[in-house]
């Protein structure tokens, strides 16, 4: 993985890192949205331009790809790489989740 690629997605919007854990399975843009939106309790609404502006450059930067299904439809699914940044981003999260916690405890706040 480049540094660059790294710099530019690490840490990640809330928008990109949803849309990465959608497309786990292979998905096209409307389920996309939907699953952004059951996953976040409807936190996070995915409107179309900022799918698939967002899907245009993650294709570009290699984190997805696009898959031909049988209906025609243009689908989307994580790379490699993809999946690489998106376990990098969790483990970052998981670790700012746990010094949070860790000194709202130690105050005496949880």
């Amino acid at each position: 993985m480049t540094k660059d690629l790294s710099k530019k997605y690490i840490p990640m919007t809330e928008t990109t890192y949803y849309t990465l854990l959608s497309v786990i399975e292979a998905r096209h843009g409307y389920a996309i949205m939907q699953f952004v939106s059951t996953i976040t309790k409807e936190r996070i609404k995915l409107g179309t331009g900022t799918l698939y502006t967002m899907v245009g450059r993650l294709t570009t930067d290699g984190l997805i790809s696009i898959v031909e299904n049988e209906s025609g439809k243009k689908t989307y699914q994580i790379t490699e790489l993809g999946r690489e940044l998106l376990e990098r981003e969790t483990e970052r999260l998981q670790a700012q989740l746990q010094d949070g916690k860790q000194v709202l405890e130690e105050a005496g706040h949880e």
